[in-house]
């Protein structure tokens, strides 16, 4: 079995023009990413590895918000899990995989997770 790193930042909230909700109130929708980024580790780890041996967890936050498109509307979340993926990819070479998870905060009745899961793996 290979090894490997995920990196993972979890329930991080942004507000994204997508799907029915902000067709019909003109408004971004509140969603909920999970973001995984698969990549080959290191042989090892040790206490003076320098930062630039991993990937900045920022990258991943600012895939899920500040790297989408402002005043664009995506129809489905589906794209905006796709949008992530394909800049974490053409960030970082190292990235060999990504998995974005996306819950609709604004659809919610009795506090369920409605919402999609994607996972694309580079392309080369």
């Amino acid at each position: 079995m290979n090894d490997s790193l995920i990196l993972e930042v979890a329930e991080f909230e942004h507000d994204v023009l997508t799907g029915i909700y902000s067709e019909e109130t003109g408004r971004p929708q509140p969603l909920r990413f999970t973001i995984q980024v698969r990549m080959k580790p290191l042989h090892r780890y040790e206490a003076d590895t320098s930062l630039d041996h991993s990937k900045n967890y920022m990258d991943l936050k600012f895939a899920a918000s500040e790297a989408l498109p402002e005043g664009v509307h995506f129809k489905l979340i589906e794209a905006v899990a796709d949008h992530v993926c394909e800049t974490l990819f053409l960030q970082d070479k190292r990235v060999e995989a990504v998995t974005v998870k996306i819950v609709k905060l604004a659809i919610a009745e009795a506090n369920e997770k409605i919402g999609i899961t994607l996972h694309r793996e580079r392309r080369e």
